[in-house]
């Protein structure tokens, strides 16, 4: 307890940016906390209000008036890489960031691609490894509500939505693995794609979503639903990783 007359010890808070460093010091721009964030808006009112809408409008307009599916596939991609990227770094980090939905804004760039996300904390120390561990509250608090959100405003289905949630959280994961497990297996993101369930028992929609496919001496990572990419002029496929074997050497 402070003595009579002396001035309460400064609250540490510790800096976001401080958990992302190296490779990964650019997570520090994508996600901070909402207090840092000043133009941006509470998630929950732009995905439940109009603000998605009239989004993905402009950005589909913004490829000649595409399909407008295939403009929300991309626009998600980018939604789904500033969250789970930094949100998988900050676990390896042993920190738990506070990422429910309606606890958290959102910036927007002038091209209307998601920009950063603002949070109500710093989160929680949370030590372990596992991914499925990892994963859980994610799916829980934060990307069933917004899979289910596009699947109603974008006419996305909710496979290919997780599907493109999947590709990068197994980026993060396995760019900060320390080395290939004991079993010679190179892949560390493996047990969340084929675990049928999450670590509280509900059903992981993960599950199959990414696949490793050999030919010859190279081994692909494959995605399972095809993310519409190539409905949009101008944007470059996915090599490889595309689910369609036809649009793979394109």
């Amino acid at each position: 307890m402070a003595r009579s007359g002396m001035a309460p010890a400064p609250v540490f808070r510790p800096d976001l940016k401080a958990i992302f460093t190296g490779a990964f010091a650019a997570c520090g721009e994508k996600m901070m906390l909402s207090s840092d964030l000043g133009d941006a808006v509470p998630l929950a009112d732009f995905l439940a209000g109009n603000g998605l809408d009239e989004t993905l409008d402009r950005y589909a307009e913004s490829f000649g008036g595409a399909d407008r599916r295939a403009a929300a596939s991309f626009w998600s991609l980018y939604y789904f890489s500033a969250l789970a990227i930094p949100y998988v770094i900050a676990r390896r980090a042993e920190t738990a960031l506070p990422i429910a939905l309606d606890t958290m804004t959102i910036a927007l760039g002038e091209d209307g691609l998601p920009r950063a996300f603002g949070l109500s904390g710093t989160g929680d120390w949370s030590e372990g490894a596992d991914l499925v561990d990892f994963v859980t509250p994610l799916v829980e608090r934060h990307l069933s509500g917004v899979v289910a959100i596009l699947a109603e405003k974008a006419g996305i289905s909710r496979r290919l939505a997780w599907n493109n949630a999947a590709v990068y959280i197994d980026y993060a994961f396995n760019a900060t693995a320390d080395s290939t497990s004991e079993d010679g297996d190179r892949w560390p993101a493996r047990p969340l794609f084929d675990s049928p369930r999450l670590a509280d028992g509900s059903r992981n929609p993960f599950h199959g979503c990414l696949r490793h496919e050999r030919e010859g001496e190279v081994v692909h990572c494959r995605r399972k639903v095809c993310c519409l990419r190539h409905k949009l002029p101008g944007i470059a496929g996915c090599g490889e990783l595309c689910a369609l074997p036809e649009l793979r050497k394109q």
